[in-house]
């Protein structure tokens, strides 16, 4: 009779699992503290509008490129009734963008007599330089601001000058691989108004909660769930302590093979969707349509994106 051996034990066998060792001296950099929530912005925040609007780009060289937007539509003017009240508008764009790995520049002049420039420059391979500047024909309403970032290992920080006597500061670290804690405090010289703010981001494959709080009153917590490679859900609330006002809304974004469907949905009442459907190579057909049910406020846009 052969002899009987005993299997052996289930943890024996079971390989036992263990913990993934953190090495603290070598985790990822954030990403920027005015970013914290990028994801959620990207998913709640389409750029919606109403009417039509036509954005043509001429790409000259690899380098430097020429646009051309048309925009029509109502403009809806402030008012102290609950009704909405809307003029006919329209107005012309011509930009000039230079790209480079090192050197960005981006102009923008408008038929409305407003001009708008962006620079971002690395001065070097840590130290990066960005302004951007608006002028119009209005008193007081031109405005400039430089922003100067530094990227360590795992830290970032960032110093910014404005007009009207704007200072501020950033600070972001990474505390674990999933983890980012950062703040910041700035100071508006000509209105005399300071403040704190503080910040917590943690990410992984499928998902990133932020939270954003401020002594100015703001809170600002949202969340992203990534489903699938093309699906994700988004939400976002928004509370002033100062004012009492909260805002909560709720968002997808699908992405298909020839398009991108975002919408979303908020405690005010009012529901959005945005459609970005690729024709062909360089062609690109939008729909932008946004109900307002509190308001009794209906947009709708449609528009054509030419060129890369």
């Amino acid at each position: 009779m052969a002899t009987l051996v005993p299997p052996p034990p289930a943890a024996a066998a079971a390989e036992t699992i263990k913990p993934e060792k953190v090495d603290y001296m070598d985790l990822p950099c954030p990403i920027p503290y005015e970013e914290i929530h990028r994801e959620a912005l990207m998913s709640l925040k389409a750029d919606y509008f109403e009417g039509m609007r036509v954005d043509f780009t001429k790409g000259l060289n690899q380098r430097f490129s020429l646009s051309h937007s048309i925009a029509m539509g109502p403009t809806e003017l402030p008012s102290q009734s609950a009704e909405v009240i809307k003029i006919p508008t329209a107005n012309y764009e011509f930009g000039a963008n230079f790209i480079d790995p090192k050197l960005m520049l981006i102009g923008r002049v408008l038929t409305d007599g407003r001009v708008n420039a962006r620079v971002k420059c690395d001065l070097s391979e840590n130290l990066t330089m960005k302004a951007n500047a608006q002028l119009t024909s209005e008193p007081h309403m031109s405005h400039g601001m430089f922003n100067f970032e530094y990227k360590g290992s795992d830290y970032r920080s960032q110093f910014q000058l404005g007009n009207g006597g704007l200072l501020g500061a950033s600070y972001i670290q990474s505390v674990t691989p999933h983890l980012s804690l950062g703040g910041e405090v700035f100071w508006a010289g000509q209105h005399r108004k300071s403040g704190l703010g503080y910040a917590a981001r943690y990410n992984t494959d499928k998902m990133v909660a932020s939270g954003q709080i401020a002594s100015t009153g703001m809170v600002a917590l949202s969340y992203v769930q990534k489903v699938s490679e093309k699906v994700s859900l988004a939400s976002d609330l928004m509370y002033n302590y100062m004012s009492r006002d909260v805002t909560a809304s709720f968002g997808y974004d699908y992405i298909l093979r020839q398009c991108r469907l975002r919408g979303k949905i908020d405690s005010n009442g009012c529901t959005s969707a945005f459609l970005e459907e690729r024709l062909s190579m360089g062609l690109n057909f939008i729909i932008s349509a946004e109900i307002d049910h509190m308001k009794k406020d209906y947009k709708f846009g449609f528009g054509l994106t030419v060129g890369e």
